[in-house]
């Protein structure tokens, strides 16, 4: 997989900006971190860290037309915010551009910006390693998370979604659903750990 990672990652350097291709490195090189400490697939957490953000440079608008291009489904939310719509065309484009046929890779990827309940192990880690990588600006609450991020991967995931309800909230920015689902599945999953 060493050279497919190579390949891509050559790809994406030229259809990435110098800023999103430098943050997809931190999440690639982040994730491995994690994938070592939880003892998950490396190198599946370094092909989901590498092009989970593969769609992001894409316009607002070519993301619509190119979901309706491959019938993809588009939300309300994901209309009034088409930056959402990165996670599903990316799983779409890592399956179909970069030939990758790893169902867990490409629902990590699918699963990046909201997350969903019953998130598995590499889809969590790609989740949490996008918001902690090292480039990314501090956010509040980031010495905490990401000290939880190696050890309380579920702890680190529910902080990390109730500090983005927050954030949504407090911008009044459109909340995708999900993320309120996978908000309320794991609040549920730790208050049922603690009793």
């Amino acid at each position: 997989m060493n050279q497919k990672i190579t390949r891509i990652r050559r790809k994406l350097m030229a259809e990435l900006d110098k800023e999103r291709y430098e943050h997809t490195l931190g999440v690639m090189y982040t994730a491995a971190s994690m994938a070592m400490s939880y003892d998950a697939d490396i190198d599946k957490a370094l092909m989901a860290g590498l092009l989970h953000d593969c769609a992001k440079c894409i316009s607002g608008e070519n993301k619509i037309k190119l979901c309706d291009r491959y019938h993809l489904s588009v939300s309300e939310v994901e209309k009034a915010n088409p930056s959402l719509l990165h996670a599903k065309l990316g799983a779409f484009l890592a399956a179909k551009k970069y030939h990758v046929d790893d169902k867990e890779i490409v629902n990590a990827i699918a699963s990046h910006t909201t997350g969903r309940p019953h998130m598995s192990l590499l889809e969590k880690i790609i989740y949490i390693a996008d918001y902690i990588e090292p480039g990314r600006e501090e956010l509040p609450n980031m010495a905490e998370v990401r000290k939880l991020a190696f050890h309380d991967i579920d702890a680190c995931l529910y902080r990390i979604l109730k500090d983005s309800l927050v954030y949504l909230d407090s911008r009044n920015i459109p909340i995708d659903p999900m993320t309120e689902k996978s908000y309320q599945y794991y609040k549920d999953k730790l208050d049922q750990k603690e009793e």
